[in-house]
C-alpha cells in the first residue's frame, strides 16, 4: 500500500466525538433522573405533598427554560469547547448541592441551579454534531448521543440502591453524580476541538465532514432576530408538543408504577431499565432510518417528516396504560412511547442543522428548548394538581394528554415548513 493511499484514507475521529457527547448526555440525565427515582423515598423522609413535588419539578424546568434561552447564545459565542465545559462544571456543582437540602424548598433551589446549567447539554451537543458531521450522518449521530439520556435513566435505578446501601444515605447519590461530570470534563478538554483544529483528524475526514459546506465565519445574529423565521418556530413548536411528555415519563414514571403496582425503590430497576433500554434503541433506529432514506436519495424533507410521523403514531397506545392491571403491559406501552419520543428527538434536533447554518445551531436549539421547557413546566404543575385533587385517577388524563402531542407537532411543522430548505442569513 502506498503512502498516498494511507494519507487519503480518512480518519473517523468524529465517532469518538459522539462518544464524548454520549457520555455527557448520560451524566446529564443521570443527574436529572435522580429526583424521579428518589421521589417516593424523599416524599416519606422530607414530607412534601404532590403539589410541592410539582413545584420542585417546575422549578427545574423554569430554570432550564431560562438557561436554554441564554446558554445557546453563549455557546455560539464562546465556541463549543469552552461553552460545553462551562455548562458541565456548573451542573456538577449544582448536583452536589442537592445533598445539602433539608426540605422541599431546598430541593427546589438546588433544581434551579441544575436547570440553569444543564440547559447547555443539548445546544452544545447539537452544535457539535453540526460541526463534525455531514447532513447524511447527522440524524444517526444525534440518535447515538441522545441515547445517553436513556443510559443515564437506566443507570439511576441500578446504582441508587447500591450507593445508598454502601454509604448509608441518599445524599451521597448526588455527590457522586457531580463527580461524574468532572471526570468527563478531563476527556473533553483533552480531545475536543473543531475538525480543522483537531490533531486527531486528517484532511480526508475534514473534506467528508464539510461535504460541500465549507466553514463560514462571522455570522453574528441574536436569537431575537431568529424569531422572524418560520423555521425557528417549526423547531420550537415541534419540541413544545413532545418534550413535556418526556418530562412526564421522567418525573412521574416511577411514581406511577409505585402508585399503581406498589413497586418500591429496589423493585423499580427492572421496569425502568426495560423502558429506557427500549427507548435507547428507538432513538438510534429513528436516526438511522432518516439518515438511510437520505443516503438512498430521498429528500431531507421527506426523510425527516416520514420518520417523525411514524414516531407520532407509535406514541398513541400509551393512552391505555392506566387501565391495565398487568405491569408487563403498562411497561411495554410506556417503553414503546419512550422509544418513539427518542426517535422524534433524534430527528427534531437534526432538523435544526438541516435548516440553519452551524454558527447559530446552538442559539436556535436553545430557544426551541426554552419554549418546550415552559410547556414542560406547565405540564408538571398540571400533573401535580391533577394527582393532588384526583389521586391515581389523574393518571388517566395525564397519559391521554401525553398520547396526542406528537401528531399535533408534526402537523405544525409541516404547516410552517412545507419544504425543508436551509435558510440564508
Amino acid at each position: 500500500m502506498t503512502g498516498k493511499t494511507i494519507q487519503n484514507k480518512k480518519t473517523n475521529f468524529r465517532w469518538a466525538i459522539v462518544g464524548l457527547l454520549f457520555f455527557a448526555t448520560t451524566v446529564n440525565y443521570f443527574d436529572r433522573f435522580l429526583m424521579g427515582i428518589l421521589a417516593p423515598l424523599l416524599e416519606t423522609e422530607i414530607g412534601w405533598t404532590e403539589i410541592q413535588y410539582g413545584y420542585i419539578v417546575a422549578s427545574f424546568q423554569f430554570a432550564y427554560a431560562i438557561g436554554t434561552l441564554l446558554i445557546g447564545y453563549v455557546i455560539d459565542r464562546l465556541g463549543t469547547r469552552w461553552g460545553f465545559a462551562l455548562s458541565v462544571t456548573l451542573w456538577s456543582i449544582a448536583s452536589m448541592l442537592h445533598a445539602a437540602a433539608r426540605n422541599w424548598v431546598g430541593f427546589a433551589l438546588a433544581r434551579v441551579g441544575l436547570g440553569l446549567s444543564e440547559a447547555g447539554n443539548f445546544p452544545a451537543a447539537v452544535k457539535t454534531i453540526a460541526e463534525w458531521f455531514p447532513k447524511k450522518e447527522r440524524a444517526f449521530a444525534t440518535g447515538l448521543f441522545n441515547g445517553g439520556s436513556n443510559v443515564g435513566a437506566i443507570m439511576a435505578p441500578l446504582l441508587i440502591p447500591l450507593i445508598i446501601a454502601q454509604f448509608g444515605s441518599w445524599r451521597w447519590v448526588f455527590v457522586l453524580s457531580g463527580l461524574l461530570g468532572f471526570f468527563w470534563l478531563i476527556f473533553w478538554l483533552i480531545f475536543y476541538n473543531k475538525p480543522r483544529q483537531s490533531k486527531f483528524v486528517n484532511q480526508a475526514e475534514i473534506d467528508f465532514i464539510e461535504d460541500g459546506e465549507p466553514e463560514i465565519e462571522n455570522i453574528n445574529i441574536s436569537w431575537i432576530k431568529l424569531l422572524k423565521y418560520r423555521q425557528t418556530w417549526a423547531v420550537a413548536l415541534g419540541k413544545l408538543f413532545a418534550d413535556p411528555v418526556w418530562w412526564f415519563y421522567l418525573y412521574w414514571g416511577a411514581k406511577f408504577l409505585n402508585s399503581k403496582f406498589g413497586i418500591d425503590l429496589k423493585e423499580l430497576a427492572l421496569p425502568l431499565v426495560t423502558i429506557y433500554v427500549v427507548a435507547d434503541f428507538g432513538g438510534i433506529i429513528g436516526g438511522a432510518i432518516s439518515s438511510r432514506l437520505i443516503k438512498k436519495g430521498k429528500t431531507v424533507n421527506f426523510s425527516r417528516k416520514i420518520t417523525m410521523l411514524g414516531s407520532a403514531l407509535l406514541v398513541l397506545p400509551v393512552m391505555t396504560v392506566p387501565y391495565y392491571s398487568s405491569i408487563f403491559l403498562s411497561v411495554a406501552f410506556i417503553a414503546l412511547a419512550a422509544a418513539a419520543h427518542c426517535s422524534w428527538s433524534a430527528n427534531i434536533f437534526t432538523v435544526v442543522s438541516d435548516l440553519f447554518p452551524k454558527q447559530v445551531v446552538a442559539t436556535v436549539t436553545g430557544f426551541a428548548t426554552t419554549v418546550s421547557t415552559i410547556g414542560g413546566m406547565i405540564m408538571a404543575l398540571f400533573v401535580g394538581y391533577l394527582l393532588n385533587e384526583s389521586g391515581s385517577e389523574g393518571y388517566n388524563i395525564a397519559f391521554a394528554v401525553a398520547s396526542f402531542g406528537y401528531l399535533i407537532g408534526i402537523g405544525v411543522i409541516h404547516l410552517l415548513v412545507p419544504k425543508m430548505k436551509p435558510i440564508k442569513l
